[in-house]
């Protein structure tokens, strides 16, 4: 099978080595590398390494040596062929089919690579000669010392239409390689060829393994139309696949376990200068996915710095809609804001390293840009408002690909609603308490509300098996997701339960809420066993019947609880109308026995019997947690 480089070194590309190691062996990191036993010779002192940067394994006793294809190979007993298809698949790539043209077309992309090295060297020399004295003069002006200038291989593009041209043409290098490579212009028309760059600073971009692969140029003119101008898509360059400083800032990144990212050349180079060498920049774009999975290689949650403007929070949130649906366990993003008027070109150059670093220990977690932009301009000061927030929330939720970390944005939200409306329930709380005896067994309602107490009746709410076990539910599902109380806490404040230790547990539970600022579950379970109700607590999470209730229980998703809750509640309260129906039409044909009263009667003993044995339906119902609709 003969694969290019280019294809194999992306295929390596998208694994982490650990990654795929440590899945047969148990590694522990040590600064930049990882050991462990090694898999390939029986040892009891670790002496096996995996260097992710380097993308390599060796053993320092058996000698082992490789990359991700070679461990795949060794370990599983497959082929080369094998195990490239085996990879390949695994991270979505197709692979390539060996052709004589495809040799071909690597053979000259290796020639380009050659060229862009000859360009870059040339742009150099320029810098330091007599044409590029503005230049220089200019970039020194910027702050930037001799070493950081070779560092960076900074250069500059005589203000020439074929300077460039001229000098490569003298070397061997043909012209359809410099227009192939984006470093020539040639027009549709015939007309000759001429440089892409003119009279600008030159900043070369690398690829992952330091080789120049398109540059950046910023206009020394004034009239210049356009300040910053980037190479053009080529067969070695891609815009939205590449970070400026990628290889340096990747050796840096596993010193330090992270990465940042700024918007310029300069903020890099500046920051480099002042020794924060792990930062990238994209090239005049937006932050891509496929740049955001490149830093996810080199740090769990890069830092994103952006100015403190409008247009800098735009282009914040701009990289948080790419990133949310891509989000994964341990992989998010943090984000750093500059002071108003700098950059942190400027900053760093004015207060020095310390300022940066603060900033970085500052940064905010994507969880909190997200909850602040979901709530930006929004008003909740009606149940319907508030609803519509929810809804706006988790359908935005909903874009997250992994479904873990989709549940727990989820429960963190529904914490983050529940202390957000806290002050308005507290703020109704005097005609609520009013209601509901303070928290105690509950006041009569009127009719309307469908639950009308032993006032309105002269005799108790319907009670039997099946309105015991609906109880049971609506107490065990409140029990195993608290989260329901952020919508359905006067509901459930409200509910008229006529077994004991269900009133016992619905009491603590309000009480729970008022004194606290979170809905977990672990801590409304020790604060019931505090109060000496964990007993009642688990006599009813031992009622075996009511298992095949699952939305109730804690493997439940949270949105099939909540729908299971509204059903069951639904049903209680049909249940208990149609009791109260039945009740006072039986009161009205004792009291005056006339063949009218007496259907009435009939009628209302009859729907209660029905409700009684029917199950309401619910459209929806169980859809989250993967099972069949509910009927």
């Amino acid at each position: 099978m003969a694969l290019s480089p280019q294809f194999l070194d992306e295929l390596k590309h998208r694994f982490t080595l650990s990654d795929v190691v440590g899945r047969k062996v148990k590694l522990i990191r040590r600064g930049r590398e990882h050991t462990g036993l090694c898999p390939f010779h029986n040892e009891k002192t670790p002496s096996f390494t995996v260097n992710d940067q380097k993308g390599f394994y060796h053993c320092f006793g058996c000698g082992q040596h490789g990359s991700v294809i070679d461990f795949v190979m060794n370990t599983e007993g497959l082929t080369f062929p094998e195990t490239i298809e085996q990879l390949a698949g695994q991270v979505g790539m197709d692979v390539p089919k060996p052709s004589r043209e495809a040799v071909e077309r690597e053979k000259a992309r290796a020639s380009l690579s050659e060229v862009m090295e000859a360009v870059t060297s040339w742009y150099e020399a320029q810098l330091y000669g007599q044409v590029g004295k503005g230049a220089f003069e200019y970039i020194k002006g910027r702050g930037l010392n001799d070493k950081t200038l070779k560092d960076f291989r900074l250069g500059f593009a005589p203000n020439s239409r074929s300077a460039l041209k001229d000098a490569m043409q003298g070397r061997g290098i043909y012209e359809d390689q410099l227009i192939e490579t984006g470093m020539l212009i040639k027009p549709e028309d015939g007309r000759d060829s001429y440089d892409r760059f003119r009279d600008r600073l030159m900043f070369p971009i690398s690829d992952r393994q330091g080789r120049i692969i398109a540059f950046g140029g910023r206009a020394l003119s004034k009239d210049a139309k356009a300040k910053y101008l980037n190479s053009p898509e080529t067969v070695l360059f891609h815009k939205g696949a590449t970070l400026y400083n990628w290889a340096n800032a990747r050796a840096a990144s596993y010193d330090v376990g992270q990465v940042m990212v700024v918007e310029g050349y300069m903020d890099v180079i500046a920051l480099a200068q002042a020794g924060i060498n792990y930062a990238v920049a994209p090239l005049g774009t937006a932050l891509t996915e496929e740049q955001i999975a490149h830093l996810w290689q080199m740090g769990d949650e890069p830092i994103l710095s952006f100015d403190g403007d409008n247009a800098g929070r735009r282009a914040a949130m701009r990289a948080m809609d790419r990133a949310l649906p891509m989000l994964r366990p341990g992989k998010s993003l943090r984000f750093v804001f500059m002071p108003d008027g700098d950059d942190p070109d400027t900053l760093v150059q004015r207060e020095g390293k310390g300022a940066i670093e603060r900033k970085i220990d500052e940064a905010e977690p994507l969880v909190n840009m997200l909850w602040r932009e979901l709530n930006e301009g929004i008003v909740t000061d009606t149940p319907e408002r508030r609803a519509g927030f929810e809804k706006k929330v988790f359908g935005r939720l909903s874009e997250i690909q992994d479904e873990n970390v989709k549940k727990l944005y989820q429960s963190e939200f529904r914490n983050r609603i529940w202390q957000q409306f806290k002050s308005k329930r507290q703020s109704n709380n005097a005609a609520y308490q009013r209601r509901t005896g303070a928290y105690g067994k509950p006041m009569p309602f009127s009719h309307s509300t469908g639950l009308l107490g032993k006032t309105a009746l002269g005799k108790g709410t319907g009670t039997g098996p099946v309105t015991d076990r609906l109880q049971q539910l609506l107490v065990l599902a409140v029990l195993n997701h608290p989260e329901i109380l952020v919508s359905y806490e006067e509901a459930f404040a409200t509910l008229d339960l006529s077994l004991a230790d269900l009133g016992k547990i619905q009491s603590a539970i309000l009480e729970f809420m008022t004194e606290n600022d979170t809905l977990e579950e672990t801590k409304l379970t020790h604060y019931l066993v505090d109060r000496g109700i964990g007993g009642a607590k688990d006599r009813l999470l031992a009622n075996k019947s009511l298992k095949d209730d699952w939305f109730a229980w804690p493997d439940a998703a949270l949105g099939d609880a909540i729908t299971g809750f509204e059903h069951t509640l639904k049903r209680f309260h049909h249940i208990t109308d149609c009791w109260a129906a039945y009740r006072q039409a039986e009161t009205e044909y004792a009291s005056d026995m006339t063949e009218e009263n007496h259907a009435r009667f009939v009628a209302a003993q009859q729907a209660y019997r029905e409700l009684e044995e029917k199950e309401a339906d619910k459209d929806g119902y169980r859809l989250e947690s993967g099972r069949l609709s509910y009927n």
